[in-house]
């Protein structure tokens, strides 16, 4: 019989081995060319291996072959689109910069850019949510990133401005750097004559990953990070000409700065996962009939703790934990007769336009039936018990969350007659119920 002798890789026609190829990631790429000379021009010279690993992780999000005008390679493309892709999703501002605007930040892809919008709650009374987009961050066709900020929210972004030569988006928006540090940490500044984009520190490339259990940064972290950025911006040494050169370009332009820098921490778990189905970022009407946003987070040790985002006209005492347990273990239904008495006799908070509910209704077909109730308690009175004291009423500070069939929830106190009922505020990377800025 005779042997059949296997077929190398090199065997398969070229468009079998780039479609292959495309699967792999630069670092398993660098292995991959060490094997041959071919190999390694293919890693270092071949633009459709190169546009076949962009298309393959990208092409579905944006329109690969229109970033930088289609004049740049695509091994550039790919390594500025891998450091972007980690901008997708939720954030918000940290610091006193721009307090007056709203604190959480979204990122999503455009056609040949990433647009970060600022994302607030309606002022009329129901679901929906402003989305105003205020940075776009693209490439030129010499490479370079080009990252322009509108302060009012005002401007619509198109191709054929972003290219024009006229000066057009320069004249209606500020240039600004986008800078990393870390992975969950960027900071957004005016460009007064350096370019930047990347990150401002090799030392602070931390994995979402560590920040699993995060709200946001860990103070530590963070004031760490951010000594680190300052420090590299202006300790002597081997940037301080670029350093004398910024204070030069200053002293040229005779300008003062339009835009102040603002930072932005990663919120990395913006959706409820089936270990954690509280976790994320949610929506509701509280008792002041307000929309607010929500943001519920897991520790390391199994406590669930939520707080309020989005609302930056309020006080920081506001952003105190707004319930908090040591536990996530759920009571199934069926509950006992005094829970359901619990349950029935409160309100469950509403828009104005669905205020004809009556007063012990309970959630629409659309929230589902309650599959099962978890104990909580509110705010600081138990999270820091020494603060509380010892004439604390357990039923001023004990409440419940309710779990509906269809994975939303609302949570109540004992000491109130009402249920905040959360809803979704994005879901397959889409923000929910988004409305045009005039019309909140």
């Amino acid at each position: 019989m005779e042997a059949v002798i296997p077929l190398s890789f090199c065997d398969f026609p070229e468009d079998v081995q780039l479609c292959v190829l495309s699967f792999l990631r630069p670092s398993d790429l660098v292995a991959f060319a060490s094997t041959c000379k071919r190999f390694l021009s293919l890693y270092r010279h071949d633009q459709r291996l190169w546009f076949s690993m962009c298309h393959r992780r990208w092409g579905s999000k944006t329109l690969i072959d229109k970033w930088g005008s289609g004049r740049i390679s695509y091994k550039h493309l790919y390594r500025i689109l891998d450091e972007y892709e980690n901008l997708i999703g939720f954030w918000r501002r940290c610091g006193d910069a721009a307090a007056s605007s709203p604190p959480l930040v979204f990122f999503e892809w455009g056609p040949f850019y990433i647009t970060g919008s600022r994302v607030s709650p309606s002022k009329n009374k129901g679901y929906e949510v402003i989305k105003k987009p205020f940075l776009w961050m693209s490439i030129a066709g010499n490479g370079q990133p080009v990252n322009y900020l509108d302060p009012d929210g005002r401007f619509a972004l198109t191709e054929e401005n972003l290219l024009d030569e006229s000066g057009l988006v320069e004249n209606e928006l500020i240039q600004v750097n986008v800078s990393f540090i870390g992975e969950c940490h960027v900071v957004v500044e005016e460009n007064l004559g350096y370019s930047g984009f990347g990150r401002a520190t090799s030392s602070g490339n931390l994995r979402a990953e560590e920040y699993e259990n995060v709200y946001g940064s860990p103070p530590d972290r963070l004031m760490t990070e951010i000594y680190q950025y300052f420090a590299n911006r202006t300790s002597p040494g081997g940037n301080g000409a670029s350093r004398r050169q910024r204070r030069r370009e200053k002293e040229k332009q005779g300008r003062m700065r339009k835009w102040e820098p603002e930072h932005f921490v990663k919120i990395v778990n913006c959706s409820p996962k089936p270990a954690r189905p509280l976790q994320g970022l949610w929506k509701g009407i509280c008792d002041d009939m307000r929309l607010d946003f929500y943001l519920v987070s897991y520790d390391d040790v199994g406590g669930i703790a939520c707080r309020k985002v989005g609302d930056s006209d309020r006080p920081l005492t506001y952003h105190a934990p707004i319930f908090w347990t040591s536990s996530s273990t759920f009571i199934e239904s069926p509950f006992s007769p005094e829970e359901d008495h619990i349950y029935n006799c409160r309100l469950h908070l509403r828009p104005l336009a669905e205020a004809h509910q009556s007063h012990n209704h309970p959630p629409s077909s659309d929230d589902g039936a309650v599959s099962r109730m978890l104990y909580i308690n509110s705010s600081y009175d138990l999270v820091i018990p020494d603060l509380a004291g010892t004439t604390v009423n357990p039923r001023h500070v004990e409440g419940r969350i309710w779990q509906y069939r269809n994975g939303t929830f609302g949570f109540g106190f004992l000491r109130d007659n009402y249920i905040i009922d959360l809803k979704h505020i994005a879901k397959n990377g889409l923000i929910l119920d988004t409305i045009e800025p005039n019309d909140g």
